[in-house]
């Protein structure tokens, strides 16, 4: 009996060690242990000899490794002082020394160098924000090949009526083509992760889409707090209807200004999100919020906002439907349509 439980300490603590170095789960470190698996990664990113690389979390340098075989160059982004001495440790006296340059901090923090491919092996903790993190910057990468949790990679690319559709889907996918490559069993790692992971392609889209994002957001946001009602029951609330006549007089009041000072007519959504003081959208869109209006005409100024409202929906045929279903030409329909009307939602 003993001697089973000291093999299974022993084994344990094999799975927090490399190198001397024990791992810190609460850090997000699950080292990538399977050579065929960090094979496959670096073929599917399709990396040339003339690429840089950006690699996030590089770890104790197994994937590193293999991308120097391949890259010209390869920028390794690392918050762990350890992970930074093992890497350098690894290539010391080796022809790939000088094509490795390892930066360490917190990449959520850090600037991003130029960079043709990313490849990343994250904490999962950091994956929305990673992602968008990337995908904002310039000038535009060829593509990213990134480990995600498999919950959250496959909301990156569910459809319309999957049941894991929500904003993050809709988001990525208007700023890049995304695809699913291959799932990654726990026991792939050292140590290993409580769930499965899965490696995503991630390419952005150049051009992107003429419109703001901050505009396209705030309205994703407010169709998806409560993804499968209607459409006309999420415009309905009294908390949505006040913050979008709000943004829509001062979008009106704007208008009057540039008429007035003989400016051509006011066009340029994005200016709306530097003048409005109002724009966040951070409510809950899922509960009515009672207002305590005492004043006949601001009730009935509130009506007349609402049925115009509602017969946008209407005539856009979305009163009934869901977020849930929509594809993304169905939402730039109804923004094209809100914004036709004078309605902004950034």
């Amino acid at each position: 009996m003993a001697g089973g439980k000291e093999r299974k300490t022993r084994s344990s603590a094999a799975q927090r060690h490399q190198g001397g170095i024990q791992f810190q789960k609460s850090k997000g470190q699950h080292i990538l242990k399977n050579p065929m698996l960090v094979q496959t990664i670096v073929q599917k990113a399709g990396i040339k000899s003339t690429d840089i690389v950006l690699e996030i979390g590089p770890g104790t340098g197994n994937l590193t490794m293999k991308l120097l075989e391949v890259a010209k160059k390869v920028i390794a982004v690392e918050l762990d002082p350890r992970m930074v001495l093992e890497l350098q440790r690894r290539v010391q006296g080796t022809s790939s020394a000088i094509r490795l340059q390892v930066i360490q901090g917190d990449i959520l923090k850090s600037e991003l160098p130029y960079f043709d491919v990313c490849v990343a092996n994250i904490p999962y903790q950091i994956s929305s924000p990673l992602t968008f993190k990337l995908l904002s910057h310039r000038p535009i990468f060829r593509c990213a090949i990134i480990m995600f949790q498999r919950e959250f990679a496959m909301r990156l690319v569910a459809k319309p009526g999957d049941n894991l559709y929500c904003r993050l889907s809709v988001n990525t996918q208007l700023l890049a083509r995304v695809s699913h490559l291959l799932k990654v069993g726990k026991n792939n790692f050292r140590p290993p992760p409580k769930v499965d992971s899965s490696v995503v392609r991630i390419e952005p889209r150049n051009p992107l889409p003429p419109i703001s994002f901050k505009e396209w957001d705030g309205m994703v946001r407010l169709c998806f707090n409560r993804k499968n009602k209607t459409l006309g029951a999420i415009f309905k609330q009294k908390a949505i209807l006040s913050l979008l006549e709000k943004n829509y007089k001062t979008f009106q009041a704007l208008q009057e200004a540039c008429q007035k000072s003989n400016e051509s007519s006011f066009g340029d959504v994005s200016i709306l999100g530097d003048t409005s003081n109002d724009v966040s959208m951070d409510i809950d869109a899922g509960e009515d919020q009672d207002m305590d209006v005492d004043d006949a005409d601001m009730q009935e100024g509130a009506s007349q906002f609402k049925d115009k409202v509602l017969n946008i929906l209407k005539e856009g045929g979305f009163e009934d439907k869901r977020s849930s279903k929509l594809a993304q030409d169905d939402f730039f329909y109804l923004l094209s349509l809100f914004n036709k009307a004078g309605i902004h939602f950034s």
